[in-house]
């Protein structure tokens, strides 16, 4: 199965944070599931650690790099529609971010693995 890692899962499941919940670590380690991160999740981690709000062990750059190679995760790449698919979205979430994880996940189909209880208010398959 596929899904999407939403930013704080990846970085949970990176920095064994204990949040990350039994279902969300049980289906990212299972190997036959297919994990991918947004290219968007990769531009919030950079921002974040820029403006001193994330302390990595390296900088983004090497670290989401050599996480995504070590765990087989998959780029998403944003495109053009998944970006202006945002305006079409109610505005239950405010975090441009997650709004832009939402509709990658609802074009691509796919389900995503995050504890934001607010993301699944837009009919999106929620693991977690």
């Amino acid at each position: 199965m596929k899904a999407l890692l939403d930013t704080h899962t990846f970085l949970w499941w990176n920095l064994d944070d204990p949040r990350l919940s039994e279902v969300a670590r049980s289906f990212i380690v299972d190997g036959r599931n297919e994990l991918f991160l947004s290219a968007a999740s990769a531009w919030e981690i950079a921002i974040k650690y820029a403006r001193g709000r994330l302390v990595l062990p390296e900088s983004p750059e090497r670290y989401v790099g050599s996480r995504m190679a070590y765990h087989g995760i998959h780029p998403l790449p944003v495109q053009l529609s998944h970006a202006l698919g945002v305006a079409a979205l109610l505005p239950f979430h405010s975090d441009p971010f997650d709004r832009l994880l939402v509709v990658q996940c609802q074009m691509e189909n796919i389900p995503i693995i995050t504890a934001d209880a607010a993301i699944a208010t837009y009919g999106v398959a929620v693991i977690w």
